[in-house]
């Protein structure tokens, strides 16, 4: 048996952690960005959008609302998300109104929630004078009534799910409040992607789902239930699907339903990444000893003589099952039960033996055929056979 340090020493995955990872992410805006760090570190990426940014077909709300924010003092600015402030500063631009508006925010407190906020804030010019260490409107309705309100002007700039609360509560302090609406949350730009996203992760086809936003992350849930698959997508979260969440507060959905979720300190997409590839290896990764050397599986990708390969989701199920029980012998039948969970039409097991030792290439002689027995995997020492009456 290998310990993690001689695993380490032989790691034929090193430029590639996330070789043989299918990952799934549900982002729509920055899916680019999230696609590129994923792919470079070697995973596969299954893109299905849950929701997409919209913004409002009249622009009027947001016009009036910035004049609203011009024509008097401001005590307050709560910027709530990056994207948000961004789209009212260019918007405020367009109508002339940028400098007037910068100059007014000037002289207020700006709240924001969140590190992504926090750096639009900064790169318009202003400084922050609370900045909410995550995503979450309670800490900054703590630091708000914290103070006397009676009287003040708060401006704040919503996100895509309006926080009733959140604004009502300003008002029975005795605010007045200008809600800024520049941005909303849309229906899924592709739902036969995210279907087929839902499909593969009750099947366990894919290893981990990327999170950005908590109603990304109930998006994708909903629809899961709405096609029927909701019971077999939580149980695969539970285990072994891993739910990789850009922040606690995209997290909710999950742990809400006492479902776990993994994030990391800092809500930054690179972190996000960093969590899956610290973690996927760590849970996907085994080292078995073959007669052709040391086989370090990792999900759909198999390292073996210095080189790795990355193989397709049935013909890897196929070496997973034979690297359980390394040198007995599965039957045809017992793996068309184990991977397509259906008895019948054993040819497909032909057929798929046969695309894994293509993709094997030379090192194709991992697999052996034991003729009207099944397969095994060519392992160092072959279990001694017993013999009867012993």
């Amino acid at each position: 048996m290998h310990t993690p340090a001689d695993v380490a020493f032989a790691d034929p995955y090193g430029s590639v952690p996330l070789a043989g990872c299918v990952v799934g992410i549900t982002a729509d805006r920055r899916r680019e960005e999230l696609t590129m760090l994923l792919e470079r570190r070697g995973a596969r990426v299954v893109s299905a959008p849950t929701l997409r940014i919209e913004q409002f077909d009249d622009e009027a709300p947001l016009y009036e609302a910035t004049k609203a924010c011009v024509s008097g003092r401001l005590d307050y600015v709560v910027a709530t998300t990056g994207i948000g402030w961004r789209g009212w500063m260019n918007a405020a631009e367009g109508w002339g109104l940028e400098e007037a508006l910068t100059a007014r925010c000037r002289f207020a407190s700006v709240l924001t929630r969140g590190p992504k906020a926090t750096g639009a804030v900064r790169a318009s010019g202003l400084s922050e004078s609370f900045a909410s260490p995550t995503e979450e409107s309670r800490e900054i309705l703590n630091w708000l009534t914290a103070r006397s309100l009676q009287g003040t002007r708060i401006a704040v700039q919503r996100h895509a799910n309006y926080d009733a609360a959140f604004v009502e509560a300003l008002r029975e302090c005795g605010a007045e409040v200008i809600d800024v609406p520049v941005y909303r949350w849309g229906p899924s730009p592709d739902p036969a992607a995210v279907d087929r996203l839902v499909h593969a992760i009750a099947r366990h086809e894919v290893h981990a789902v990327a999170f950005t936003s908590a109603p990304g992350a109930t998006a994708l849930l909903d629809a899961a239930d709405a096609i029927g698959e909701g019971a077999r997508v939580r149980e695969a979260f539970t285990e072994p699907v891993l739910a990789a969440c850009i922040g606690e507060l995209c997290a909710q959905p999950f742990l809400s339903q006492e479902l776990p979720a993994l994030w990391p300190e800092r809500g930054r997409l690179g972190s996000l990444v960093r969590v899956l590839t610290d973690e996927l290896p760590s849970r996907l990764r085994q080292t078995i000893h073959t007669a052709l050397g040391d086989v370090v599986m990792q999900g759909n990708a198999v390292g073996i003589g210095g080189t790795v390969v990355t193989l397709p989701t049935q013909p890897a199920a196929v070496l997973h099952e034979l690297a359980r029980s390394p040198g007995r012998v599965i039957s045809r039948t017992d793996l068309l039960r184990r991977v397509w969970g259906r008895r019948g039409a054993d040819h497909i097991v032909e057929v798929t033996v046969a695309r894994l030792r293509a993709a094997l290439g030379e090192h194709a002689g991992l697999v052996v055929t034991v003729p009207k027995r099944g397969y095994r995997l060519a392992a160092e020492r072959q279990p001694v056979a017993a013999v009867p009456g012993r």
